[in-house]
């Protein structure tokens, strides 16, 4: 059990030297197929999920839209990837067991998913409690949230009045128990 949790810290460890030679979608996107995340680019239908077949071409050319990270060992450590992002309106979060209140802090945080994330959901993250749900507000542009089977919030109503009036055109669609 140690050494998935060692292998999988490793899998999130920042390469800024690759971020600077590919480019931020492409080293975004080497991050996430190694931690088993989907990726889809700008004006494609289809998800990418095989790493030795990501796509090659000039620099910029493949702009990830979107990220499906369900069961995915993406975590923090990994986040510095998400910075460079410019076009992700998309983000899929289900089963990842190492999705915590810093992880979503840490992605409202960033600038550019601030103007370009449109939807995000959030699925049977047992880490994830009030705290990083109400981080989300700075997610200006976010027009779509669904939270589904989260047992760490605990506070839902006032939670969710908080970023209703933080987002006020925000559909939050919610399977709680």
């Amino acid at each position: 059990r140690a050494f998935w949790g060692w292998l999988n810290a490793v899998f999130n460890k920042v390469d800024h030297e690759r971020i600077r030679a590919v480019g931020p979608d492409r080293a975004a996107s080497e991050w996430l197929l190694r931690c088993g995340a989907l990726v889809r680019y700008q004006g494609s239908p289809k998800w990418q999920q095989d790493y030795n077949g990501l796509p090659t071409g000039p620099l910029g050319k493949y702009r990830i839209e979107a990220i499906n990270a369900t069961d995915s060992c993406i975590m923090y450590r990994g986040f510095d990837y998400l910075d460079g992002l410019e076009h992700v309106t998309d983000i899929k979060l289900e089963k990842c067991m190492y999705i915590q209140d810093e992880c979503l802090q840490r992605l409202s945080e960033t600038n550019n998913l601030q103007k370009s994330l449109q939807q995000l959901k959030i699925i049977s993250c047992g880490n994830v409690t009030d705290k990083g749900i109400l981080a989300l507000h700075k997610l200006m542009n976010l027009e779509y949230l669904y939270l589904s089977d989260l047992p760490g919030i605990r506070e839902k109503e006032t939670t969710f009045r908080v970023l209703q009036q933080a987002l006020p055109n925000l559909e939050l669609e919610l399977d709680l128990e």
